[in-house]
């Protein structure tokens, strides 16, 4: 039995020959990270590109973590997206909607041996079939 998988988008790869990581701007669209963040492409995984891109970014956001915060509060729902939720702690997590895609952010602060870092995940509705509640409950990244 053969078994071959096919899918309807593109990925755009994170580094480039030299193993450099591209432009998150590029890769992200208007979704930018926040000043002095980098992303860790060995374990984030992004389909597409631009506005279309869904999938996990990782990264690294050295020991700002609460300007980090701010910067996701502020830039985000200037750029059409509605804050659902948003938690600060320890780990904090903000859930953003804009049409038919839900994001979210994770954010775990500095520790005394290494910097904070941001897992923004996001998803389309077009997964699951259905709404937002669909798309958390049956689109795995």
């Amino acid at each position: 039995m053969v078994l071959s998988v096919a899918a309807c988008t593109t990925t755009t790869p994170l580094t480039s020959n030299e193993g450099r990581v591209g432009v998150p701007t590029e890769v992200l669209g208007q979704n930018a990270l926040p000043p002095g963040a980098s992303i860790k492409p060995e374990l984030s995984l992004i389909m597409g590109a631009g506005e279309q891109w869904v999938g996990r970014v990782v990264a690294d956001l050295g020991r700002d973590t609460e300007g980090a915060f701010r910067f996701f509060l502020d830039t985000y729902p200037a750029q059409g997206w509605t804050l659902i939720s948003a938690v600060r702690g320890k780990t904090s997590l903000i859930v953003l909607t804009r049409q038919d895609r839900t994001a979210t952010i994770e954010l775990s602060e500095a520790s005394l041996v290494s910097g904070g870092s941001a897992l923004l995940t996001r998803v389309t509705a077009q997964c699951g079939g259905g709404g937002a509640q669909k798309t958390l409950m049956f689109c795995r990244v």
